[in-house]
C-alpha cells in the first residue's frame, strides 16, 4: 500500500462507556483520502460520541483512532489536523464573514496577502462574494452554514468533520444545500465525515455509509448497496421506508428464485441459501410496488390485493396505503403523472417484480 492508498482516518475497535452504558461499542471503519462518509443513525446510536472521539474531545475506552496514519491517543483537539463544522455553525458574532474565514489562518505563520488570496478564493467557492464585510447577524441560515464550511476548510486539514451540517436549515433550503456542499467537497477533494440522522443527506452526500444503531456499526457500504441490499431491519427502516412481510423461505422454484410462503401469499423472490427453510422477513420498498389496471396482466411479477385506505398527493409523488386481507397497511409510491386516483375503499390490485424483494433472516 502506498503512502496515497493509506486511509486518512481509520477506527480500530473503537469503544466508549458513559457510567456503564456502553455508547460506542467495537465500532472500526476507514475513510479514503478525498472520500466522503456518512455516520448515519438515530439519536442515541453512538454516531456524535464517535465524532467526538475522532475530534478528540472524548477520549474512547478502547481501540485505536489513526488520522494520517498517526495514532491520536494523548494527542489534544487542536493538535489534530482537523476541521470541524458545528452543528449551530459557532460563527464568532463580532467578526465579518472575511474575519471568520481567516480566523484559523491568522493563528499560522501565513503572509498578510496571502491570507486575503485565501480568503477571496474560499468566498468564490462558497458564493459568498460581496459579504465579506457582514456579521453572522446579518446572514441568511444558508449564508451561515457556508461561513462555516469556508473557515473550516481554509487551513487545508487532513480531514473534515461535520456534524448535522443542514439540519438547522428548512427543508427547501437543505435540500438545495445538499447539491451546493457536494460540489464543494468535491472541488478541494476534502476527505471528509458527515454525521447525520437524515437519510437522504447520508445518500446524496457520501460515498460511503457506515450505518450505527445503539453503539453498533450494523453495515457499511456505499448508499445504493445499503438501500438495495440492507443487511438488517433496522438498517432498512433507517435508509428509506420499507413494507414488511413475515413467513418462511421455501427451496428453489424457478431459477434463481426460490417462493417465499406467508400471510399474506405466496411470493417468488431471490433464492437465499443460507436462508432455507428458515422464518424470515420480506422487505419490499415502497417505490418498488406499482398499482395494476383492472385488466393489466401481471406475468412474472407478485401480486397482491387490498382496499384502499387513503391517498395523498404530494406534487411529485402520490402515496397510496392500502390493507390487506391479513389486516397488514401496505404504503405505495407512484410518481405523480396526472393519474386518476381510485376512491376510498376500492379494490386495490399490487405488483411488484422478485428482483425488488430483499429477504432478511428473522
Amino acid at each position: 500500500m502506498t503512502v496515497m492508498d493509506e486511509p486518512i482516518l481509520e477506527l480500530r475497535r473503537v469503544g466508549k462507556n458513559f457510567s456503564g452504558f456502553r455508547a460506542v461499542d467495537d465500532v472500526s471503519f476507514s475513510v479514503g483520502r478525498g472520500q466522503t462518509i456518512a455516520l448515519l443513525g438515530a439519536s442515541g446510536s453512538g454516531k456524535t460520541t464517535t465524532l467526538r472521539m475522532i475530534a478528540g474531545f472524548v477520549e474512547p475506552d478502547s481501540g485505536a483512532i489513526l488520522i494520517a496514519g498517526r495514532d491520536m491517543r494523548g494527542v489534544r483537539p487542536y493538535e489534530r489536523n482537523i476541521g470541524l463544522v458545528f452543528q449551530d455553525y459557532a460563527l464568532f458574532p463580532h467578526l465579518t464573514v472575511a474575519q471568520n474565514i481567516a480566523y484559523g489562518l491568522r493563528q499560522r505563520p501565513h503572509a498578510k496577502d496571502e491570507v486575503a488570496s485565501r480568503v477571496e478564493a474560499l468566498c468564490r467557492l462558497v458564493r459568498l462574494q460581496g459579504f465579506e464585510g457582514r456579521r453572522p447577524a446579518e446572514l441568511s441560515g444558508g449564508q451561515q452554514q457556508r461561513v462555516a464550511l469556508a473557515r473550516a476548510i481554509a487551513v487545508g486539514p487532513e480531514l473534515l468533520l461535520l456534524d448535522e451540517p443542514l439540519s438547522a436549515l428548512d427543508a427547501k433550503l437543505r435540500q438545495e444545500l445538499r447539491f451546493e456542499l457536494k460540489q464543494i467537497l468535491r472541488e478541494t477533494n476534502c476527505t471528509s465525515l458527515i454525521v447525520t440522522h437524515d437519510q437522504e443527506e447520508a445518500m446524496s452526500l457520501a460515498d460511503q455509509v457506515v450505518v450505527m444503531h445503539q453503539g453498533r456499526l450494523l453495515q457499511e457500504g456505499p448508499p445504493t448497496a445499503i438501500y438495495g441490499a440492507p443487511a438488517s431491519r433496522e438498517v432498512a427502516d433507517l435508509i428509506g421506508r420499507a413494507n414488511w412481510f413475515a413467513g418462511r423461505l421455501g427451496g428453489v422454484a424457478a431459477g434463481a428464485l426460490a417462493e417465499f410462503l406467508g400471510d399474506d401469499g405466496r411470493f417468488l423472490v431471490p433464492h437465499r441459501a443460507e436462508f432455507e427453510g428458515r422464518s424470515c422477513q420480506l422487505c419490499v420498498r415502497p417505490e418498488r410496488l406499482v398499482i395494476l389496471r383492472p385488466d393489466e396482466g401481471a406475468e412474472g411479477i407478485n401480486l397482491l390485493q387490498g382496499r384502499l385506505v387513503n391517498a395523498a398527493f404530494l406534487g411529485k409523488e402520490v402515496h397510496y396505503a392500502i390493507r390487506l386481507a391479513s389486516g397488514r397497511e401496505m404504503l405505495i409510491v407512484e410518481p405523480a403523472r396526472d393519474q386518476a386516483i381510485p376512491a376510498a375503499d376500492s379494490v386495490i390490485r399490487v405488483g411488484f417484480r422478485p428482483a425488488d424483494c430483499v429477504v432478511i433472516a428473522q
